[in-house]
Protein backbone atom coordinates (compact mmCIF):
# COMPACT_ATOMS: atom_id res chain seq x y z
CA UNK A 1 0.00 0.00 0.00
CA UNK A 2 1.39 3.44 -0.83
CA UNK A 3 0.53 6.86 0.79
CA UNK A 4 1.22 10.49 0.15
CA UNK A 5 3.86 11.83 1.44
CA UNK A 6 6.08 15.32 1.29
CA UNK A 7 10.09 14.43 1.24
CA UNK A 8 12.18 17.86 2.37
CA UNK A 9 15.51 18.48 3.25
CA UNK A 10 18.42 18.21 0.44
CA UNK A 11 19.53 14.62 2.01
CA UNK A 12 16.34 13.33 1.96
CA UNK A 13 14.87 14.65 -1.51
CA UNK A 14 18.09 13.55 -3.17
CA UNK A 15 18.28 10.34 -1.87
CA UNK A 16 14.72 9.64 -2.77
CA UNK A 17 15.20 11.26 -6.44
CA UNK A 18 18.07 8.76 -7.29
CA UNK A 19 16.54 5.12 -5.79
CA UNK A 20 12.98 5.53 -6.25
CA UNK A 21 12.55 8.79 -9.03
CA UNK A 22 9.58 6.74 -10.24
CA UNK A 23 7.57 7.58 -7.26
CA UNK A 24 8.57 11.42 -7.14
CA UNK A 25 5.89 13.48 -8.80
CA UNK A 26 7.54 16.82 -8.19
CA UNK A 27 10.53 18.31 -6.31
CA UNK A 28 9.64 21.95 -5.16
CA UNK A 29 13.28 23.99 -4.94
CA UNK A 30 13.31 27.68 -3.38
CA UNK A 31 13.47 30.23 -6.04
CA UNK A 32 16.17 31.89 -3.94
CA UNK A 33 18.61 28.62 -4.18
CA UNK A 34 21.11 29.04 -6.75
CA UNK A 35 24.03 27.72 -5.14
CA UNK A 36 26.18 24.45 -6.17
CA UNK A 37 24.33 22.21 -4.21
CA UNK A 38 20.83 23.44 -5.56
CA UNK A 39 22.19 23.40 -9.17
CA UNK A 40 23.27 19.97 -8.87
CA UNK A 41 19.78 18.70 -7.13
CA UNK A 42 18.20 20.49 -10.10
CA UNK A 43 20.20 18.84 -12.63
CA UNK A 44 19.86 15.24 -10.77
CA UNK A 45 16.00 16.06 -10.86
CA UNK A 46 15.62 16.75 -14.21
CA UNK A 47 17.76 13.79 -15.64
CA UNK A 48 15.33 11.04 -13.77
CA UNK A 49 12.49 12.94 -15.90
CA UNK A 50 10.63 14.91 -12.81
CA UNK A 51 9.12 17.83 -12.56
CA UNK A 52 10.69 20.45 -11.05
CA UNK A 53 8.88 24.27 -9.90
CA UNK A 54 10.88 27.28 -8.66
CA UNK A 55 8.77 28.37 -5.63
CA UNK A 56 8.66 31.01 -2.50
CA UNK A 57 9.81 29.98 0.45
CA UNK A 58 6.53 30.45 1.92
CA UNK A 59 5.15 27.88 -0.20
CA UNK A 60 7.81 25.64 1.09
CA UNK A 61 7.12 26.50 4.47
CA UNK A 62 3.26 25.95 3.93
CA UNK A 63 3.96 22.12 2.12
CA UNK A 64 6.40 20.97 5.36
CA UNK A 65 4.45 22.80 8.08
CA UNK A 66 7.03 24.62 9.10
CA UNK A 67 9.64 22.34 9.26
CA UNK A 68 13.55 22.63 8.44
CA UNK A 69 13.20 22.38 4.57
CA UNK A 70 16.88 23.55 3.89
CA UNK A 71 14.74 25.12 0.11
CA UNK A 72 13.66 21.54 -0.99
CA UNK A 73 10.64 19.40 -1.00
CA UNK A 74 9.33 16.89 -2.94
CA UNK A 75 5.86 15.11 -3.19
CA UNK A 76 6.02 11.63 -3.35
CA UNK A 77 3.85 8.25 -3.49
CA UNK A 78 5.79 6.08 -1.05
CA UNK A 79 5.31 2.25 0.29
CA UNK A 80 3.58 2.81 3.81
CA UNK A 81 4.73 0.56 7.03
CA UNK A 82 4.34 -3.29 6.40
CA UNK A 83 2.37 -5.28 7.98
CA UNK A 84 2.27 -9.23 10.34
CA UNK A 85 2.05 -10.62 6.89
CA UNK A 86 4.55 -8.85 4.57
CA UNK A 87 7.13 -9.73 7.97
CA UNK A 88 6.24 -13.66 7.16
CA UNK A 89 6.72 -13.32 3.67
CA UNK A 90 9.86 -11.77 4.16
CA UNK A 91 11.28 -14.06 6.30
CA UNK A 92 10.32 -17.10 4.58
CA UNK A 93 12.25 -15.49 1.47
CA UNK A 94 15.48 -14.69 3.62
CA UNK A 95 18.43 -16.85 2.09
CA UNK A 96 20.53 -15.47 5.25
CA UNK A 97 20.28 -15.61 9.16
CA UNK A 98 17.93 -12.58 10.26
CA UNK A 99 19.09 -9.51 11.75
CA UNK A 100 15.98 -7.83 12.90
CA UNK A 101 15.61 -4.38 14.87
CA UNK A 102 12.92 -3.98 16.63
CA UNK A 103 11.46 -0.81 18.47
CA UNK A 104 9.37 -0.87 21.63
CA UNK A 105 7.44 2.18 21.79
CA UNK A 106 9.65 4.93 20.27
CA UNK A 107 7.67 8.13 20.08
CA UNK A 108 10.26 10.86 18.89
CA UNK A 109 10.61 10.82 14.87
CA UNK A 110 14.21 12.15 14.91
CA UNK A 111 15.05 8.82 16.98
CA UNK A 112 12.96 6.65 14.32
CA UNK A 113 14.66 8.16 11.55
CA UNK A 114 17.87 7.76 13.10
CA UNK A 115 17.70 4.07 13.69
CA UNK A 116 16.65 3.73 10.26
CA UNK A 117 19.20 5.06 8.91
CA UNK A 118 21.27 2.99 11.51
CA UNK A 119 19.78 -0.06 10.74
CA UNK A 120 20.28 0.15 6.71
CA UNK A 121 24.44 1.07 7.42
CA UNK A 122 24.02 -2.40 9.25
CA UNK A 123 22.40 -4.44 6.98
CA UNK A 124 19.34 -4.78 8.75
CA UNK A 125 16.38 -6.36 6.94
CA UNK A 126 13.47 -5.03 8.89
CA UNK A 127 12.56 -2.73 11.92
CA UNK A 128 9.35 -3.86 13.45
CA UNK A 129 7.74 -1.31 15.70
CA UNK A 130 3.89 -1.94 17.31
CA UNK A 131 1.43 0.19 15.89
CA UNK A 132 -0.01 1.91 18.95
CA UNK A 133 1.96 4.71 20.98
CA UNK A 134 4.78 5.05 18.74
CA UNK A 135 5.83 6.90 15.71
CA UNK A 136 5.07 5.91 12.65
CA UNK A 137 6.85 6.73 8.92
CA UNK A 138 6.18 10.59 9.07
CA UNK A 139 8.10 13.43 6.87
CA UNK A 140 10.29 14.16 9.73
CA UNK A 141 11.33 10.46 10.28
CA UNK A 142 12.56 10.26 6.37
CA UNK A 143 14.28 13.13 6.55
CA UNK A 144 16.47 12.35 9.40
CA UNK A 145 16.17 8.59 7.84
CA UNK A 146 18.44 9.95 4.85
CA UNK A 147 16.65 8.05 2.54
CA UNK A 148 16.66 4.21 4.38
CA UNK A 149 12.99 5.00 4.75
CA UNK A 150 12.55 4.39 1.75
CA UNK A 151 15.09 1.48 1.45
CA UNK A 152 14.68 -0.85 5.55
CA UNK A 153 11.14 -2.69 5.49
CA UNK A 154 9.14 -0.94 8.69
CA UNK A 155 6.59 -3.16 9.68
CA UNK A 156 4.30 -2.14 12.07
CA UNK A 157 2.59 -4.98 14.34
CA UNK A 158 -0.60 -4.73 16.04
CA UNK A 159 0.70 -7.28 19.08
CA UNK A 160 4.18 -6.84 19.95
CA UNK A 161 4.53 -9.82 22.02
CA UNK A 162 2.72 -12.03 19.51
CA UNK A 163 5.31 -11.16 17.19
CA UNK A 164 8.12 -11.74 19.14
CA UNK A 165 6.53 -15.48 20.01
CA UNK A 166 6.27 -15.88 16.32
CA UNK A 167 9.86 -14.98 15.33
CA UNK A 168 11.07 -17.12 18.38
CA UNK A 169 9.48 -19.91 16.80
CA UNK A 170 11.47 -19.38 13.73
CA UNK A 171 14.51 -19.78 15.87
CA UNK A 172 15.37 -15.82 15.69
CA UNK A 173 17.21 -15.26 19.28
CA UNK A 174 15.78 -12.29 21.18
CA UNK A 175 18.32 -10.30 22.54
CA UNK A 176 16.62 -7.22 24.84
CA UNK A 177 18.66 -4.27 25.80
CA UNK A 178 18.24 -3.43 29.51
CA UNK A 179 19.99 -0.94 31.79
CA UNK A 180 19.55 -4.38 34.66
CA UNK A 181 20.43 -6.91 31.62
CA UNK A 182 22.12 -10.05 33.28
CA UNK A 183 25.33 -9.79 30.75
CA UNK A 184 27.56 -6.68 29.20
CA UNK A 185 26.35 -6.55 25.36
CA UNK A 186 30.26 -7.50 24.11
CA UNK A 187 29.55 -11.02 26.31
CA UNK A 188 26.47 -12.05 24.45
CA UNK A 189 26.30 -14.09 20.74
CA UNK A 190 24.91 -12.03 18.43
CA UNK A 191 26.42 -13.62 15.85
CA UNK A 192 23.27 -16.30 14.75
CA UNK A 193 19.64 -15.25 13.55
CA UNK A 194 19.25 -12.55 15.75
CA UNK A 195 16.34 -9.65 16.78
CA UNK A 196 17.74 -6.84 18.44
CA UNK A 197 14.91 -5.58 20.66
CA UNK A 198 15.57 -1.67 22.16
CA UNK A 199 13.22 0.50 24.43
CA UNK A 200 11.34 3.56 24.17
CA UNK A 201 12.64 6.73 24.92
CA UNK A 202 13.58 7.08 28.75
CA UNK A 203 10.86 3.97 29.76
CA UNK A 204 13.10 1.24 28.15
CA UNK A 205 11.39 -1.54 27.32
CA UNK A 206 7.71 -2.80 28.39
CA UNK A 207 7.77 -5.25 31.21
CA UNK A 208 5.74 -7.73 28.73
CA UNK A 209 8.77 -7.14 25.88
CA UNK A 210 11.13 -7.69 28.73
CA UNK A 211 9.76 -11.22 29.52
CA UNK A 212 9.40 -12.34 25.93
CA UNK A 213 13.41 -11.74 25.52
CA UNK A 214 15.80 -14.90 25.13
CA UNK A 215 18.35 -12.65 27.16
CA UNK A 216 18.96 -9.15 28.23
CA UNK A 217 21.76 -7.69 27.84
CA UNK A 218 23.37 -3.94 28.97
CA UNK A 219 25.64 -1.68 27.26
CA UNK A 220 28.89 -0.77 29.81
CA UNK A 221 28.46 2.62 31.25
CA UNK A 222 31.86 4.23 32.70
CA UNK A 223 30.76 7.45 33.61
CA UNK A 224 27.81 9.19 35.60
CA UNK A 225 25.39 8.68 32.97
CA UNK A 226 22.87 6.03 33.82
CA UNK A 227 21.56 5.61 29.98
CA UNK A 228 21.93 6.64 25.86
CA UNK A 229 19.71 8.08 23.69
CA UNK A 230 17.93 4.74 21.95
CA UNK A 231 19.41 5.93 18.39
CA UNK A 232 23.02 6.19 19.80
CA UNK A 233 22.41 2.69 21.84
CA UNK A 234 20.71 0.96 18.91
CA UNK A 235 23.85 2.08 16.54
CA UNK A 236 26.03 0.37 19.37
CA UNK A 237 24.11 -2.28 19.54
CA UNK A 238 24.01 -3.40 15.81
CA UNK A 239 27.30 -2.80 14.87
CA UNK A 240 28.53 -4.96 17.74
CA UNK A 241 26.32 -7.61 15.58
CA UNK A 242 27.58 -6.69 12.52
CA UNK A 243 31.14 -7.36 13.64
CA UNK A 244 30.33 -10.82 14.96
CA UNK A 245 28.65 -12.04 12.11
CA UNK A 246 31.53 -10.59 9.89
CA UNK A 247 33.83 -12.42 12.14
Amino acid sequence: MTEKHIIFGLHAVEAAVKRDSEHIRRVYLEQGRRDERARQLEGQVRAAGVALERVKRRVLDELTDGQRHQGVAAEATLPGPGDERQLARLLDDLNEPPLLLILDGVQDPHNLGACLRTADAAGVQAVIAPKDRACGLTSTVRKVASGAAEIVPFIQVTNLARTLRELRERGIWLVGTDLGGEIDLYQADLAGPLALVMGAEEKGLRRLTREHCDQLVKLPMLGTVQSLNVSVSTGICLYEALRQRRG
